[in-house]
């Protein structure tokens, strides 16, 4: 951990920073993943709208 101190004798602690990377394209099947989570996703979104108009 990086500590610097100021005039005053206060500490200040700085994290580590992590290196930078580029991110990568998704492959097809991360991008299937993706796809099979989003409609997941939507799928429940909408059974829970229509359950809570149903409840109300």
């Amino acid at each position: 951990m990086y500590t610097t101190v100021n005039q005053e004798g206060q500490l200040n602690n700085y994290a580590k920073e992590p290196k930078a990377y580029y991110a990568t394209y998704p492959s097809p099947e991360q991008q299937r993943n993706y796809l099979a989570q989003g409609a997941i996703a939507t799928l429940f979104v909408g059974l829970l709208v229509v359950l809570s108009s149903v409840i109300s």
